[in-house]
C-alpha cells in the first residue's frame, strides 16, 4: 500500500473536480479531498448519489462542494465547453480533475462483442476524459499548481482475454496520459499521471470477479493516501507516471 501522510492542509483553498463521485472510488476521493481542505466539483450521472455525497461533505463541517450532473455517454463537446465556462465563472480557476468514472462493459470474446456496447464503453471511458480535459486545461493553466489524474487498470497494461472494450479503453487511456504529460510539460504547471487502484472492493471489480468475495479485497479509503499525494503539491515534480495504489512505490523525486 502507497504510504503517505499528507499535511491537514494538504488541498487547502484548491477546486477540485471528481468525475463518477456518487460511489466507490470517486465517492472516497471526493471525501478525502474535502477531508483536506479542497472544494469538490461532484460529476456524475444519479443526481441522488451525488446529493449523498454532498451531504456526506456537508455534514463532516468540510468546504461546501458543488453537484454537477452529467451523463457522459450522452454529452457533447458543447456541455463540456459549458462545464468549463461554469466553472470559471464560479471559482475562477480548477487544481485537480480525477477521472474516475468508466463502466465495464462485459468480458467476452472480442469477436462476439456487442458493437453498441463497444460504442458505449469507449464514449465513456475514452473519449468522455478526453473531451473534459481538452474543456478543462484552459481553465486548469491559471492555478499555480494543478494536477489532472487519469484511472488505469492491470488489464491496461497487458492484454487478457476476454476484456474487450474496458481493456481497449485503458490501454488507450495509458497512451493518452503520457501524451498529455510530454505535452504539458514545459512552461505549464499542470502535471498529468495515472493510478491503478488494483484490487479495491467496488462494484465494478465484483462484477468483474463473482466469485471473489467483497469482503476479503481492501475499502476504496484504504487506498486513498496516493490520490491524496498525486492532487497535492507535494507530487509537483511527478509527470506522465501510473502509479498503483496497492503496491509500493518508488518515487523519485
Amino acid at each position: 500500500m502507497f504510504d503517505y501522510t499528507p499535511p491537514p492542509t494538504l488541498l487547502a483553498d484548491r477546486v477540485i473536480l471528481v468525475t463518477g463521485a456518487g460511489f466507490g472510488i470517486g465517492r472516497a476521493a471526493a471525501l478525502s479531498f474535502a477531508a483536506y481542505g479542497a472544494t469538490v466539483i461532484l460529476l456524475g450521472r444519479t443526481i441522488s448519489k451525488l446529493e449523498a455525497v454532498y451531504d456526506e461533505i456537508e455534514q463532516a463541517g468540510y468546504q461546501k462542494p458543488a453537484i454537477y450532473p452529467m451523463n457522459l455517454e450522452g454529452a457533447n463537446p458543447s456541455d463540456y465547453e459549458n462545464l468549463a465556462n461554469t466553472l470559471k465563472t464560479e471559482f475562477k480557476r480548477l487544481d485537480g480533475l480525477l477521472h474516475n468514472a468508466a463502466i465495464l462493459g462485459t468480458l467476452t470474446p472480442l469477436e462476439h462483442y456487442d458493437i453498441k456496447l463497444w460504442y458505449q464503453v469507449l464514449q465513456i471511458n475514452l473519449n468522455a476524459p478526453f473531451l473534459l480535459t481538452k474543456a478543462l486545461i484552459p481553465l486548469m493553466k491559471n492555478a499555480s499548481d494543478a494536477s489532472i489524474i487519469f484511472t488505469s487498470d492491470d488489464v491496461g497494461l497487458l492484454g487478457k482475454a476476454y476484456w474487450g472494450a474496458y481493456a481497449v479503453s485503458k490501454f488507450a487511456t495509458s497512451g493518452m496520459m503520457q501524451i498529455l504529460a510530454d505535452e504539458l510539460e514545459t512552461n505549464t504547471a499542470l502535471r498529468v499521471n495515472s493510478i491503478n487502484p488494483g484490487k479495491v472492493r467496488t462494484s465494478m471489480r465484483t462484477t468483474a470477479y463473482p466469485a471473489i468475495d467483497p469482503k476479503t479485497l481492501p475499502l476504496p479509503e484504504t487506498i486513498m493516501p496516493l490520490y491524496l499525494y498525486l492532487m497535492g503539491p507535494d507530487s509537483h515534480l511527478i509527470n506522465g507516471q501510473t502509479l498503483k495504489a496497492n503496491d509500493e512505490n518508488i518515487i523519485n523525486n
